[in-house]
């Protein structure tokens, strides 16, 4: 039987099947995976940097005419607040005195006139942020767009980066009311510092289109353990004292919101009906209003205004601009 003969393949035929094979995957060498990473990494940032451009930045200012009220992120960003949340001014019955000297400061410094920094202190909610947003919008509300002023909302965790907020509104034509709602410093927290030299101190110092308004509940914005930490571990306990209670003292003007009488209460109540239109008998309201506040175990603007809420939703009354 004879065998089949076997074929043969010729070397030059065998490099030219090579040749038009695919090459074999190879494997990426680390470095390159790195760098694939980077690029990827950069063209994310890229996108985030222009979805932000309507945010004024370091090289951005003019786009302050955007809005009127803005929050402050640490990492250089400003975002505009299109509704600011308030209340109207003369709905903040009770605190008709501290009113109107926070008007007076903010419309000296409004035309660009002398003006002080101001702490608002004192009881839990009797209006003390809800003074600053209304002084805000009273001040603007017959004014020009170019002539209005700007409210920045700082978050109290966020003040190290005051110094560079300050930067970035040195060198714009708009004034600025920088604002910071529950100030207050506790345990180990330096970020104090950072406070202290722009109010007053720092080589640059506060700039003139700059004006900080900050409300708290206690009328030093030190807890006082941390001065008693101070005058154990310094070495001239007096001066460690005074160094901490000194940062109140940079703020100009001091406007303490002390607790209501019941009949500052009630008017906040009545004002508040008569503002959105909530029709109940004086009585009935009377006494509704007061056994809510006895469950609620105090009398201020921000109790009143929960009752409001109540009762207009009780009785089907749409609290239409709130």
């Amino acid at each position: 039987m004879s065998k089949k003969p076997r074929k043969t393949v010729s070397r030059a035929a065998s490099r030219a099947a090579r040749r038009k094979s695919p090459p074999a995957a190879t494997k990426r060498p680390p470095e390159a995976e790195h760098d694939a990473t980077e690029r990827i990494a950069r063209a994310l940032e890229a996108i985030g940097t222009h979805l932000s451009a309507g945010s004024p930045t370091a090289g951005a200012a003019d786009s302050f005419a955007s809005a009127d009220a803005f929050v402050w992120h640490p990492d250089r960003r400003l975002v505009p607040v299109p509704r600011v949340s308030r209340v109207d001014l003369g709905l903040l019955k009770g605190i008709e005195q501290v009113r109107d000297i926070l008007i007076e400061n903010t419309e000296r410094f409004a035309n660009g006139l002398p003006a002080n920094n101001a702490l608002l202190w004192g009881a839990r909610g009797m209006g003390k942020s809800s003074l600053v947003k209304a002084a805000h919008a009273n001040i603007n509300a017959d004014r020009k767009p170019a002539d209005r002023l700007k409210l920045i909302e700082i978050h109290r965790e966020d003040i190290e980066s005051l110094p560079d907020l300050m930067e970035l509104l040195r060198s714009s034509d708009f004034h600025f009311i920088v604002f910071c709602d529950d100030l207050s410093f506790d345990g180990n927290d330096a970020s104090y510092k950072s406070l202290k030299a722009v109010l007053e101190g720092g080589i640059e110092g506060r700039p003139d289109n700059v004006i900080l308004y900050a409300t708290s509940n206690r009328r030093h914005l030190l807890a006082r353990e941390m001065i008693e930490n101070e005058r154990s571990t310094a070495i001239n306990p007096g001066e460690a004292v005074e160094e901490k209670v000194s940062l109140s003292d940079r703020f100009g003007l001091w406007l303490g919101f002390h607790r209501c009488s019941q009949d500052e209460y009630l008017a906040m109540v009545r004002g508040y009906c008569g503002h959105f239109g909530i029709k109940l008998a004086d009585e009935e309201l009377e006494r509704e209003a007061l056994e809510w506040s006895t469950t609620r175990g105090s009398r201020s603007g921000r109790v009143a205004w929960q009752f409001t809420q109540e009762l207009a939703g009780r009785l089907g009354v749409r609290l239409a601009g709130k």
